[in-house]
């Protein structure tokens, strides 16, 4: 079976990153959104309640795919689940240069595993989950951005 591994925060959960797991499945067999801790994000939702509401989500792929949290090297975690392959998306140039960055350096860690970019869709690329979190915050609507569970979640 060929698994995939779409790493991230996650915080919140938009429909770029939906989109994304969609269109992951035409070319694999499964996706795991696996829902990193990041210092440099500084995430405000726990990481228990960010798998939680991924899960609703997503929950429209059924099996295929599963959401689970982690906290060590992205290249063990990959090990560890039988995966060879990380899905990235791609907004920008901006998003290039990091993620680029990253494939390197991950490579160089373990060169069996193979990163896969996919750039967002054109409707998607302007949606990041800090402008969302930064609209919702100030009371402003999101639910153009993001799944009606994610609009529940952050206007509690």
């Amino acid at each position: 079976m060929n698994v995939v591994v779409y790493p991230g925060s996650f915080n919140p959960i938009t429909n770029g990153h939906t989109d994304l797991v969609k269109r992951a499945l035409s070319l694999f067999d499964h996706v795991i959104l696996a829902i990193g801790t990041s210092a440099q994000k500084n995430p405000e939702a726990d990481l228990k309640d960010r798998i939680d509401l991924c899960k609703v989500v997503l929950e429209e792929f059924g099996g295929r795919v599963s959401v689970e949290g982690f906290n060590t090297l992205l290249v063990d975690y990959v090990r560890s689940r039988d995966a060879r392959f990380i899905l990235r998306g791609l907004r920008t140039v901006t998003d290039f240069d990091y993620e680029f960055q990253m494939a390197e350096m991950n490579q160089s860690l373990d060169p069996d595993i193979e990163y896969v970019f996919l750039p967002t869709a054109k409707e998607c690329s302007f949606i990041s989950s800090t402008l969302v979190r930064e609209i919702a915050s100030l009371g402003g609507d999101i639910s153009k951005f993001v799944h009606p569970a994610v609009c529940e979640a952050y206007s509690a």
